[in-house]
């Protein structure tokens, strides 16, 4: 499901980095321990590992604390996913269908649900490796101790003037990779509350997960 994949993502630009000592992640734990809500351009890349193809996408993101998310994907095409306080939306317009779900059967992974509720705690989830400078930003390589389908390894490069995250890349089990670019990220601009509420425009078809 594409939105495990958004919300997997978010969650790692999100996540406390409470448990690794070094000087850098002690100085990012710092900067996220402040962070309330941040909005952010994107672009993505999606490669898949079999073909080699490269699908990217480009968009905006707002993310309020403490699971509030709105991923506005404008390009190749209009897609809206709203994670709200009762439930998430998912949107694609060129179909004209609104998928509707509870939190919880997005946010099905162990690992999210710790990310998302500020519990993550990367000594105890990750295998954290610092790799150096990279395009002006540190890369760190994060292998989960216990590994999922959607992944089984990721990569992070941060600001080392910020500390915030620039680049995310989750690699899947058939090595697949997502790999998302932040621009322009924000901190000091708080979401209006109307960003994490969705209703379905008139005609659109509507399935109701949320009961299942």
């Amino acid at each position: 499901m594409r939105m495990r994949t958004f919300m997997l993502i978010l969650a790692l630009l999100a996540l406390p980095l409470s448990a690794q000592a070094s000087p850098l992640t002690d100085a990012i734990q710092k900067r996220y321990e402040t962070i309330q809500h941040f909005q952010a351009d994107f672009q993505q890349e999606l490669t898949n590992a079999a073909s080699g193809s490269v699908e990217k996408r480009s968009g905006r993101i707002w993310f309020k604390q403490p699971s509030l998310v709105r991923w506005d994907t404008l390009k190749p095409e209009k897609e809206i996913l709203v994670v709200g306080q009762n439930a998430v939306w998912n949107y694609v317009e060129a179909d004209k269908i609104a998928m509707k779900y509870r939190t919880n059967q997005v946010f099905n992974s162990k690992t999210m649900i710790r990310f998302l509720s500020g519990k993550a705690n990367l000594k105890e989830d990750f295998k954290v490796t610092e790799q150096g400078a990279e395009d002006g930003l540190i890369k760190v390589r994060l292998v989960p101790k216990e590994p999922e389908p959607s992944m089984v390894m990721a990569y992070i490069w941060v600001d080392p003037k910020t500390h915030l995250l620039g680049r995310v890349l989750i690699v899947d089990f058939f090595g697949n990779g997502n790999q998302l670019t932040l621009l322009g990220l924000a901190t000091d601009k708080r979401p209006e509350a109307k960003l994490f509420e969705f209703t379905p425009p008139a005609g659109v078809q509507v399935r109701d997960n949320s009961k299942q």
